[in-house]
């Protein structure tokens, strides 16, 4: 019998208008994203960060200031910049009324980043203390706001202090609703995702100076320094950089499979591209084809192995999103030209005279494509067997438990929390598929140890199953902009053969999609080590401190389980760990990571150095022996 449908009184009093802070506490990741616990660089404490600190770059552009402080301490961040400071009759205004601000008056603010008067308002909605000052021409005000609430105003006092506006505040953690969604509780702020989004400003605002927790960051060169810093291969030929009026590019080749690009706007990292991106690929690829003027040249070929970094200056740009990582814009400003055309003819331009003046370059990059080239063809007949195959093989049966949203689709809210386990192993596997997110996460099932792919082509990609039906399944083949999942997580076992599984995956995936690491989409899955539990209570735990404290806890003797694979867990105990607050360590590259070399000492030929590695780096369990 179907259950029977209560009758609810739709009325007048069902209608509910919210004020605009309200609306932000209740939404907040229509604001600023995901919230996060501070482990992933698009989590919403660092958008808080980048908020204030893109009115501060605003001043900068207006030729205001040229040094931003900031400082973090127990997880209240201060930022001080030395502009003009908010004007102070309508600062307290400027801070907590939505669609208000300085910045819809264009003589005011030309090319900047925040628009929209949501910004800083969202900062203090979001924030359990909020403090405000600003100082102009002698003198400051301030103000003192609670979740957005205005608790205290101060008169205007006499200052010494320069002009410019100090923002202090400290993210919330404590729901003053049911329906509140705010940050993690056990959130805390990672140098290393800091220090990356400062350089970031820094290189793309040349003379200024940021300063954080002491530390100094500034640029003299721009995208060049961006790119030498960045790249995780030796260049192929020395850094192009050119720059023009709203308009920098930077660019070379290296030794390896794709492309990466890095796209700002305005200031803004635009980590999703954008026209710009696509209007700089394109034309990027037709000059040098036309410099070259060979017949069946691929523009892919062109692209492949290609590390470029392109910034524009728009008027009024039009982001996708408020956490603006996608340009939307097809005109630099409101009298044109369009963004295509604009990056067009400076690319057009300048990429041609440039191969033309720097003829060592020209045919450096030449005999790049030519290379690129010669391993298309080689892997055009497997490439096409190979899906083919791949069809045959049913992949969705065999291999991939798919999910029903994906990173890729252009519609829907649930694209950044999609997924997918690379698992070892059919028990592992099934563990997880019955009791994943059937919504958001997919199960790719290993048969084995994958092969080796270190020193191979990429035809190894196509004539493994296994990595064909990997490559298959996540959509990579033409690049990122068909990923289906945001998160790839690699989920093996903790031991030895674990993590030979997972050194294998990364080696495929660093020789043949370095890109799917260095833009934050790969991961290693922690599975607890042990379970401590007695009658009333159940832990796991990660590390031998953790098993240690729960057996302090934990009285009247309790049992502990060792798990020594993914296997001995239960699909009913596999719900506490990939979860929303599962445990994930990003895998990450820098530049000192020197990935040619690492990859040949771990994964290449038993040489003695590595033998010799092994012994000196050797533990030894003295309970087994």
């Amino acid at each position: 019998m179907a259950e029977e449908i209560k009758t609810v009184n739709y009325s007048d009093d069902n209608i509910i208008t919210l004020d605009g802070l309200t609306h932000i506490r209740r939404r907040a990741g229509m604001y600023i994203g995901k919230l996060g616990d501070g482990n992933s660089s698009d989590d919403g404490i660092y958008v808080l960060i980048k908020e204030v600190i893109d009115n501060s770059i605003d001043e900068f552009r207006m030729n205001e200031g040229n040094k931003i402080e900031i400082t973090i301490k127990d997880r209240t961040v201060s930022i001080r910049d030395y502009g003009r400071g908010i004007p102070q009759g309508k600062m307290i205004d400027a801070v907590s009324k939505l669609n208000t601000g300085g910045k819809y008056d264009s003589n005011a603010f030309q090319r900047s980043i925040g628009l929209n008067g949501v910004g800083i308002k969202a900062v203090n909605a979001l924030s359990s203390s909020f403090i405000v000052k600003s100082y102009r021409d002698g003198i400051l005000k301030q103000a003192d706001f609670v979740r957005g609430k205005l608790v205290k105003e101060y008169p205007q006092t006499p200052t010494e202090e320069k002009n410019g506006t100090y923002i202090q505040f400290t993210p919330d953690t404590e729901k003053q609703h049911p329906q509140e969604t705010l940050f993690d509780p056990n959130f805390n702020f990672n140098d290393e995702i800091i220090e990356t989004m400062l350089r970031n400003y820094s290189y793309l605002n040349t003379g200024l100076t940021i300063i954080y927790n002491g530390r100094k960051f500034s640029s003299k060169n721009g995208l060049l320094d961006l790119l030498s810093e960045n790249a995780t291969s030796t260049p192929l030929y020395p850094i192009v950089h050119l720059k023009g009026e709203h308009i920098e590019v930077a660019f070379t080749h290296i030794d390896q499979y794709g492309e990466e690009y890095y796209s700002f706007v305005n200031g803004q990292h635009t980590i999703q591209g954008g026209t710009h991106q696509s209007a700089f690929r394109e034309f990027f690829a037709k000059t040098v084809k036309e410099f070259y003027n060979k017949n069946g040249m691929e523009l892919s070929d062109i692209r492949s192995g290609l590390l470029a970094a392109i910034y524009i200056s728009v008027q009024n740009p039009i982001f996708e999103s408020q956490t603006k990582i996608k340009l939307g814009s097809k005109d630099m400003g409101p009298e044109g030209p369009t963004i295509y055309k604009y990056i067009g003819d400076f690319i057009s331009k300048e990429v041609d005279n440039y191969l033309h003046k720097n003829t060592e370059t020209a045919n450096i990059m030449l005999h790049k494509i030519v290379e690129s080239e010669k391993e298309r063809k080689a892997i055009a007949g497997v490439s096409k067997l190979a899906k083919e195959r791949t069809k045959k093989a049913n992949l969705h049966n065999r291999k991939l438990r798919d999910c029903r949203v994906h990173y890729n689709d252009t519609k829907g809210t649930l694209q950044d929390k999609t997924c997918i386990f690379i698992t070892e192993g059919d028990s592992a596997s099934g563990s997880i598929t019955q009791t994943r997110n059937a919504e958001t996460q997919a199960v790719f099932s290993l048969r084995g140890k994958p092969f080796n792919s270190y020193g191979e082509t990429k035809t190894i990609v196509y004539n493994n199953d296994e990595f064909c039906y990997l490559q298959a399944a996540l959509n990579i083949e033409d690049g990122l902009e068909g990923l289906r999942y945001n998160k790839v997580i690699i989920a093996t076992d903790a031991d030895v053969d674990g993590m030979h599984i997972r050194l294998l995956l990364m080696t495929f995936f660093l020789q043949f999609f370095p890109d799917l690491i260095k833009k934050g989409h790969v991961y290693i899955l922690q599975t607890p080590l042990f379970r401590v539990r007695n009658k009333k209570e159940t832990r796991y735990c990660y590390t031998e401190e953790e098993r240690l404290a729960a057996l302090a806890e934990l009285k009247d003797n309790p049992e502990i389980t060792r798990f020594k694979g993914l296997g001995e867990i239960s699909a009913q105990e596999f719900h506490h760990f990939i979860g929303d607050d599962m445990r994930l360590d990003q895998i990450k590259l820098r530049k000192e990571d020197a990935v040619p070399e690492l990859l040949s000492f771990y994964m290449g030929d038993n040489t003695p150095e590595r033998q010799n590695f092994i012994v000196d780096n050797l533990i030894v369990n003295e309970d087994e022996l």
